[in-house]
């Protein structure tokens, strides 16, 4: 972390969205109620919902504090504290997602700054999927194309292993859908779209919850 840098969070998603905070002082509290020291009026946030803490060595932790409706970090929940890297984003109760900026160089774009070129488009009566404005080809599978169109309907929400199965394998006893069948579906379709977008990782698992889709 360069000393000429003053780390701060960006939100990039949200209502905040574009607000930006610079971290002069911990133990910092991001919350619902007014005295915190960033204020997130929204209703889904818990009144007192992280902390952010610099450790004698430097480094950020983040710690979750008991929040009634959860944190995650690179969409892994966040139980307890944990180290804070530059980029890390931070997802608050699935409604607000913030980036730790410690350096120049991972400033976030704004969300109307996000490149078109990566933006997920669905052709719903022709099944046909888009890219900006690349199409993939050949075309999904079946199996793929309804994993996909559940996660996009999702609108950045979590996909349970069960809406997986109702979705894909709607005329199956679920029962007979195993784990490592559902894994494979996901893999594969990561697979597909990593061909028209390699630097962007769109389909997010939430270990213990799911699959999100993550557009941008």
């Amino acid at each position: 972390m360069s000393e000429n840098i003053t780390p701060k969070l960006v939100a990039t998603r949200g209502k905040f969205a574009r607000q930006s905070w610079l971290i002069e002082r911990t133990p910092l509290i991001i919350g619902r109620e007014a005295d915190c020291d960033i204020v997130l009026n929204e209703p889904k946030i818990s009144r007192q919902h992280v902390r952010l803490t610099q450790l004698p060595d430097g480094r950020f932790q983040v710690e979750d504090l008991e929040s009634l409706n959860g944190t995650w970090v690179n969409g892994v929940p966040l139980k307890g504290a944990r180290l804070l890297e530059d980029g890390d984003e931070l997802d608050l109760a699935r409604m607000i997602t913030i980036v730790f900026v410690a350096s120049e160089t991972t400033e976030p774009l704004a969300p109307e700054e996000i490149q078109e070129s990566y933006r997920l488009r669905l052709d719903r009566n022709a099944r046909r999927v888009f890219i900006g404005n690349r199409e993939i080809l050949p075309p999904l599978s079946v199996p793929q194309y309804r994993l996909l169109e559940l996660l996009f309907d999702a609108n950045g929400g979590i996909c349970t292993r069960e809406d997986v199965v109702s979705a894909v394998w709607p005329d199956d006893v679920s029962e007979g859908i195993s784990e490592q069948a559902i894994d494979a579906l996901v893999r594969r379709l990561r697979d597909r779209i990593s061909e028209f977008a390699p630097n962007h990782q769109y389909i997010v698992t939430v270990r213990g919850h799911g699959f999100r889709l993550e557009q941008g």
